[in-house]
């Protein structure tokens, strides 16, 4: 079975930014993961949660429904400390993804891009630092050595994708985003159940606005950019991110 991995800053990332592609992977027999870093605790709205513990509780939950709404077939919250993934360890959080990679094997890794998204949080900035470097270490039998002592082996991801837009948002400072190398159109079954899966992450209903309107500029379309593959080759405009993948 080919396997596809998520790695994503806050809960709600994996429906907004990767929401329709995960899904539209699930429902042709891809085995999808999501691993999210942070339990957005730092987040602005806090659906009425008292303190940290209660917002974090309440948007694991959201999360494990979105994921479930959008048939990912694994999915884990790290609790990395939200806001403040910029001043982690950054051989030990590499370390965490890399055995992530060992254990799940995906054929393809999808992030977002080191610009931090069209927000340009740097959470999403990190994730990408984190899991880029993830993806490389994670073959090499040189890299994390105590984890192949504890019986996992290097794994070489072929494919890694950074989730990109051919839009930017009004009245914000410049972001530079990649440019798109792979576009997923989706259905409008799967365009819709993205948006309800958002929806799912209901302590962020004021935010539920803007996402419509980025849904509204995306279309019918998830783009990304190919970030880096195993195999040497030219850029070109792909239409699945399984393309050229060997099982």
């Amino acid at each position: 079975m080919l396997r596809l991995l998520c790695f994503t800053a806050h809960p709600d990332d994996e429906a907004g930014a990767f929401g329709g592609t995960l899904l539209h992977y699930a429902e042709i027999g891809v085995e999808t993961h999501v691993v999210c870093l942070t339990e957005g605790t730092a987040a602005t709205h806090r659906g009425g949660a008292r303190n940290d513990e209660e917002l974090a509780a309440m948007r694991r939950r959201e999360f494990a429904v979105a994921c479930r709404l959008l048939k990912v077939g694994g999915d884990s919250v790290l609790g990395y400390p939200d806001g403040k993934l910029d001043r982690q360890d950054f051989f030990a959080v590499v370390a965490d993804l890399a055995r992530r990679i060992r254990e799940i094997k995906p054929h393809v890794i999808m992030t977002m891009g080191p610009e931090g998204a069209i927000t340009a949080h740097p959470d999403h900035s990190m994730v990408s630092v984190f899991a880029t470097m993830a993806f490389h270490w994670a073959g090499r039998t040189n890299r994390f050595i105590d984890q192949l002592e504890h019986g996992l082996t290097p794994h070489v991801t072929q494919k890694l994708y950074y989730g990109t837009t051919l839009f930017t948002m009004e009245g914000r400072q410049h972001v530079s985003q990649s440019p798109s190398t792979a576009v997923i159109e989706l259905s409008q079954h799967e365009r819709d159940t993205k948006v309800e899966a958002f929806k799912c992450h209901t302590s962020q209903s004021p935010l539920f606005a803007f996402f419509e309107e980025t849904v509204q500029k995306r279309g019918r379309l998830e783009l990304f950019h190919l970030a880096a593959a195993s195999t040497p080759r030219k850029a070109e405009t792909e239409r699945d991110l399984f393309a050229g993948v060997v099982e």
